[in-house]
């Protein structure tokens, strides 16, 4: 045993003895535990009779196969060829050096696995950071299949829900998917509900309903901010598809298809009705939707809290700390990048302070209440 190993072992037993436990002092001296107890049982002065391989794998690349597929992989016909192409290819030419693993393996080692190819990957941004205080600021929509009698066609089912409230705003049915039916339940839903010009957000996935021609135009003449998620990624439109689960997993929804349009439409608005009036929301504090849209779930909170503060009054041995925070959050924020604006937006609670503007932070209306840069030209011209 060295002399280095000898004073190791001196020192873990010192440390051991002094309350530290092994697998700690092992830990602090860059030793696993296994190494130590292999060194203790080596005699004196004797050494590690530990080997490595006694033979060399039979399928171990030689020096000079190893500098053929770096020069084959290298080489200017093949510079900007990945190994799936290069393996088949030298197949063709009754050449084999390696296969596709080794190829790559080799590669990795020499660190020419970059991009391939002449051309740049696809580079895909994220969707910008958006914040809500209040009812329709931000939207979001989608359209889902409802099953039909026919095998092999759907209803389409087109709904727009606000996100800060979870309220939805509209919801209609049809047996074609286009972006001219989509424009006129959004023109629908706009008048409706008496939404201003310039002040609204409406996201939306990267399907071709969303992002054509005439759907872009409506958005534009009514005076809408568009935001898209990345193409394929759902996480960027969670709000809509957290809504049509809620909506097939509900305990109403038939198990048969529907019979017709008229029939699905007739379910669905029994569907809306409960849920923007009856279904009390997790995400705003157990509340309808429409109460939060409308400024009366302050009241129905502050009742809440009023009542379990009377329930501890009568029996203060029941809570050990405080009551439930019958809260609501007060920003609600669309794919957030920040940390600190998660963290912000968590803790902005709305019982007790006044829905209003005031309730965004200072530095906050650059980030999400106002128009992405992108879109200022298009604004301007609405």
């Amino acid at each position: 045993m060295t002399d280095e190993r000898a004073s190791t072992l001196a020192l873990l037993d010192e440390a051991v003895t002094n309350g530290c436990r092994f697998v700690m002092a092992c830990r602090e001296a860059g030793l696993h535990p296994r190494t130590v107890q292999r060194w203790r049982r080596l005699p004196a002065g004797g050494e590690d009779l530990r080997r490595g391989p006694r033979s060399t794998p039979k399928q171990k690349l030689s020096d000079d196969e190893r500098t053929a597929v770096v020069a084959t992989a290298t080489a200017p016909e093949f510079r900007n060829v990945s190994p799936k192409q290069i393996v088949p290819r030298l197949a063709d030419r009754g050449v084999y050096l390696a296969s596709e693993s080794t190829f790559y393996r080799v590669l990795h080692e020499h660190d020419l696995m970059t991009h391939r190819s002449s051309t740049k990957p696809r580079t895909v941004h994220r969707p910008e950071e958006i914040l809500a205080s209040g009812p329709n600021q931000l939207w979001s929509w989608d359209i889902t299949y409802l099953p039909s009698p026919v095998r092999g066609r759907f209803f389409y089912l087109y709904l727009f829900v606000d996100v800060w409230s979870r309220r939805i705003m509209k919801a209609v049915v049809h047996d074609e998917e286009s972006t001219e039916l989509a424009s006129q339940a959004l023109a629908e839903a706009f008048a409706e509900h008496g939404v201003k010009p310039h002040v609204m957000t409406l996201h939306s996935d990267n399907g071709s309903p969303m992002k054509g021609a005439t759907m872009l135009a409506t958005m534009q003449s009514l005076g809408i901010v568009s935001s898209f998620s990345r193409p394929s990624v759902s996480d960027d439109n969670p709000y809509s598809e957290s809504l049509f689960r809620t909506l097939k997993y509900a305990p109403a929804y038939p198990r048969r298809p529907f019979r017709s349009v008229d029939d699905a439409w007739a379910w669905v608005e029994r569907f809306v009705s409960w849920y923007n009036h009856e279904h009390l929301h997790s995400a705003v504090g157990f509340v309808t939707p429409d109460d939060r849209h409308h400024g009366r779930d302050v009241d129905v909170l502050v009742e809440r809290r009023a009542v379990y503060e009377a329930a501890r009054r009568r029996n203060p041995g029941r809570w050990s700390r405080t009551t439930r925070h019958w809260d609501a959050p007060a920003l609600v924020t669309l794919n957030p990048r920040d940390p600190q604006t998660r963290a912000r937006a968590a803790e902005m609670l709305r019982v007790g302070v006044a829905p209003s503007t005031s309730l965004v932070p200072p530095n906050a209306s650059a980030v999400s209440l106002t128009p992405p840069r992108r879109h200022a030209a298009q604004m301007a011209t609405a």
